[in-house]
């Protein structure tokens, strides 16, 4: 049986260890690995604040207006604060969030709207908002060009471009301690359809709100790991940052409807991360920028930090049934990034 946090490795050693590195320092007690791909006990989601499952599906659209020249703008809060977090049953992580969760907000717009963002930095550390798209060097969110002191706050705006499953993260030094922490989420930009005549029915697919969208069963996924004894080599692997959530809470799939999943990788101190699908195959547009997939009836697609993509199957052709999905790394499939579709 392979155990949870297996302690027969040197990195796993901590299994049933309280930890204490002094300031800062955090404690966690044994989580037990079930036999069935999955720890046994549940993490409390109410008390973390979110929930991986309402992760995937809770777009945040911000606040909408119309400037005078006709353009959209959508307006957003992010806030960074110091929080603990439970990743796997009773194992607690020390984080630094956006809003309060890991991933942060799950941002989403249509391309060429006016995004504004007023970040509030009310975390012990400088934080900043670095996002992956088209914008002004002043908006970059780099030390000298977006950084904010702990109690400070800074306006962001640009207009967004190009149409593309993006991310957005903290780019302070150290850089991959921030990152590792929590300070990254997803930042999707519909195409419009407008600027693409020629695949207009593709870019309607992809727009939030219309009916050809609404056929859609569409998912984010970021995928995740986390260094609890703070030796530079994860210990705990996820999608939306909790264990083996997906084992326990299978995601329900109607298999009359295709599927679409926004999938991101932030793992940091792994160079790859990956998403294997059984028993079917998938069209893969990389970084979500094109309306014809990049990579044809492929079943699993590899994505070193940063880089993302959408995914786009259906099940129509399937019995129903428990269908698996996890990292082809085994042991990040065993650490926690494993799920399964409940297809009916």
């Amino acid at each position: 049986m392979i155990s949870w946090l297996k302690s027969s490795l040197s990195r796993r050693a901590l299994l049933g260890t309280v930890l204490a590195a002094g300031p800062g320092s955090m404690a966690f007690a044994k989580t037990d690995y079930d036999g069935e791909m999955s720890t046994s006990g549940e993490v409390n989601n109410a008390c973390n604040g979110f929930d991986p499952y309402d992760m995937l599906t809770d777009w945040d659209t911000g606040s909408v207006s119309r400037r005078s020249d006709g353009k959209t703008v959508r307006d957003f809060v992010i806030t960074a604060e110091d929080r603990e977090i439970e990743i796997a049953p009773n194992l607690m992580f020390p984080a630094w969030t956006y809003n309060g969760r890991v991933p942060g907000p799950t941002l989403r717009v249509t391309e060429g709207d006016i995004v504004r963002i007023q970040f509030e930095n009310r975390g012990s550390h400088d934080h900043n908002l670095h996002f992956h798209g088209i914008h002004s060097s002043q908006m970059d969110g780099l030390p000298g060009a977006g950084e904010v002191l702990p109690g400070e706050s800074f306006l962001y705006e640009f207009e967004a471009l190009p149409f593309g499953c993006h991310l957005y993260h903290c780019h302070a030094n150290p850089l991959r301690r921030h990152i590792h922490k929590g300070l990254y989420g997803a930042f999707i930009i519909d195409p419009d359809p407008a600027r693409h005549p020629e695949q207009r029915d593709e870019a309607r697919a992809r727009l939030l709100g219309t009916d050809t969208n609404a056929e859609w069963q569409e998912l984010l996924m970021v995928m995740n790991g986390f260094d609890v004894n703070f030796d530079e080599e994860n210990e705990v692997y996820a999608v939306n940052s909790i264990a083996h959530a997906f084992a326990k809470r299978p995601i329900k799939i109607d298999r009359q409807r295709p599927v679409r999943i926004y999938l991101i990788n932030v793992t940091e101190f792994d160079p790859i991360n990956s998403f294997h699908l059984h028993a079917n195959f998938f069209q893969y547009y990389d970084h979500g920028t094109t309306l014809k997939p990049t990579s044809t009836t492929i079943d699993t697609v590899m994505q070193c930090q940063g880089q993302r993509g959408i995914l786009e199957f259906t099940f129509k052709d399937h019995e129903p049934g428990m269908y698996m999905f996890h990292a082809h790394q085994t042991e990040f499939a065993e650490l926690g990034w494993t799920g399964f579709f409940e297809v009916s």
